[in-house]
């Protein structure tokens, strides 16, 4: 359950993390706003594929919306620490270009950082019943 609880979290995040670094890549953008805008997109798209499904449960906005803070919030913020800092650690990782190889090893080897982080994590909060725990009564 907790692999799969991070294999869902670990898509919105890829989504955001993937999306907010092409754009500011595209854009020369420096690092740190690059980074910014990735690290919004990947909560913002966590947070939307779990608010998918429980608004699809019933649930209203605002009350899927807390469930989403509930149950993503600690899995999304230790991916997007583990991912990024795989990425600033990785030598030329941050100057790397969309069309440079690195720019897709790196990002793909930090989503393999972050999933193997976040899903003890995930594992721990499930078994308390917190984290993902608060979803699975809509599912």
């Amino acid at each position: 359950m907790a692999a799969q609880a991070t294999a869902h979290c670990l898509t919105g995040c890829a989504i955001g993390e993937i999306v907010g670094m092409a754009i500011g890549t595209a854009l020369a953008w420096h690092n740190v706003p690059t980074m910014i805008l990735a690290i919004v997109l990947a909560f913002a798209f966590g947070y939307s594929l779990t608010m998918r499904g429980v608004l699809r449960a019933g649930l209203d906005v605002r009350s899927a919306l807390r469930v989403a803070l509930a149950a993503d919030t600690v899995s999304i913020t230790i991916m997007e620490l583990a991912d990024n800092g795989t990425i600033a650690l990785f030598p030329g990782a941050m100057d790397a270009t969309l069309s440079d190889a690195l720019f897709w090893i790196s990002l793909a080897l930090s989503f393999v950082v972050a999933f193997l982080l976040t899903t003890p994590v995930n594992k721990w909060m499930i078994a308390r019943g917190k984290g993902h725990a608060v979803v699975h009564q809509y599912h």
